[in-house]
């Protein structure tokens, strides 16, 4: 197998990738911006933040290693929810998201060598009503904080989704189904 470099430091993705049967990997931050110009559908945006964190780390790789980065946003119609600032920014998105479909897209970037894959994964997620104090409840745990739409469907966050439908390992972080046939395009056999 090709060496492979994740451009994250992610431990959802880091934990993804070894569910998938890949062990050996190295972990390289990319430390790219993720400034974009407004109003970029949510697609648009996270196959262009994917490719930058791509870019950044490819630059340094070495002939025949993969790169793989990825972007996880959650929208709301069309807007971007990013992970929230503080914990009134959070219970103003949760608050959005209680009781209505929302969409979670993960931007892929593969590259190795001349070839460079970008996709995206869209997945439809059904938040149930939330009241303020079961909102807050959530808050308090923590975990919030550091994710896209403030929520992390792995952990806590699952006793607030009614159902999903796509991929559920998109909404983790990671759509593996996807990334599992973009290897096997580049010669990385998992199965």
């Amino acid at each position: 197998m090709a060496d492979i470099i994740l451009a994250s430091k992610s431990p959802r993705r880091q934990e993804l990738l070894r569910r998938m049967g890949i062990e050996d990997f190295t972990v390289v931050e990319s430390h790219a911006s993720e400034e974009l110009e407004e109003n970029l559908p949510p697609e648009q945006v996270v196959r262009r933040l994917s490719a930058r964190k791509a870019d950044a780390v490819f630059s340094k790789a070495r002939p025949g290693e993969i790169v793989i980065a990825a972007d996880t946003i959650v929208a709301l119609e069309g807007t971007v929810l990013g992970k929230p600032r503080d914990n009134l920014d959070a219970f103003q998105m949760l608050s959005l998201l209680s009781g209505v479909r929302h969409q979670v897209y993960t931007g892929l970037a593969v590259y190795q060598d001349e070839k460079r894959i970008v996709e995206h994964e869209c997945t439809s997620v059904y938040f149930r009503e939330l009241s303020g104090k079961e909102i807050e409840g959530y808050l308090a745990t923590g975990e919030p904080m550091d994710k896209a739409g403030a929520y992390g469907i792995q952990g806590r966050g699952s006793l607030l989704v009614e159902r999903i439908d796509g991929d559920y390992y998109n909404v983790v972080g990671l759509p593996i189904c996807r990334l599992g046939r973009i290897l096997a395009r580049l010669g990385v056999k998992l199965l």
